[in-house]
């Protein structure tokens, strides 16, 4: 785990032009370490009043376990897109590995290390759901009561605009929660 702290700390602080991205936090640690992995970055850009994302993923290996690291201002319009690309290249390369996943990082702000939430069965769709249950989420509502009202199979549907850290903070607090019933199908709309 130090190893992966002074990594992050390096990337954070070593590269050419001081890049950095601001973790999302929490205070539980759902993951507390990822053996074998490689580091992708998305990083938070500004171009006038637009935001944009810069993906750094020249040390991604398909056949480890992959960590992204986001920083927590990105909305979800540019962030999901990424993943979606990323994922695909994953799974379509030749030298992926089985048992290799994919991880988010954040950081656990009362333990004081980095953790991480694994989303690789997650299937992101940018459209509405068409039936089911549904839980949306958008930017200040993230009330986990709705999700323990409905029984059967729970979609979620998320705000494209929510930010990556809003996101995360959500999907931390469902883990957290051990839900059983929640779709690994998630729509940004």
């Amino acid at each position: 785990m130090k190893n992966l702290s002074v990594l992050l700390f390096f990337v954070l602080f070593s590269c050419g032009n001081q890049e950095t991205i601001l973790l999302s936090k929490s205070n539980v640690t759902l993951i507390k370490e990822v053996q074998d992995y490689s580091p992708i970055y998305l990083f938070f850009k500004t171009k006038g009043k637009d935001t944009l994302v810069e993906v750094n993923r020249k040390n991604s290996i398909s056949s480890t376990n992959w960590i992204f690291h986001i920083d927590k201002r990105l909305p979800l319009r540019l962030v999901v897109p990424e993943i979606i690309k990323l994922q695909a290249k994953k799974e379509g390369s030749m030298h992926k590995s089985e048992t290799s996943e994919n991880y988010f990082s954040y950081s656990d702000s009362i333990q004081k290390n980095l953790a991480f939430l694994s989303f690789t069965r997650v299937k992101y769709q940018f459209t509405n759901p068409k039936s089911g249950a549904i839980a949306y989420f958008s930017k200040n509502d993230f009330s986990l009561q709705k999700l323990k009202s409905i029984s059967g199979k729970i979609t979620l549907g998320f705000d494209k605009n929510l930010s990556f850290g809003d996101y995360l903070q959500c999907k931390i607090a469902i883990q957290n929660s051990h839900l059983s019933n929640v779709s690994q199908e998630e729509f940004v709309y």
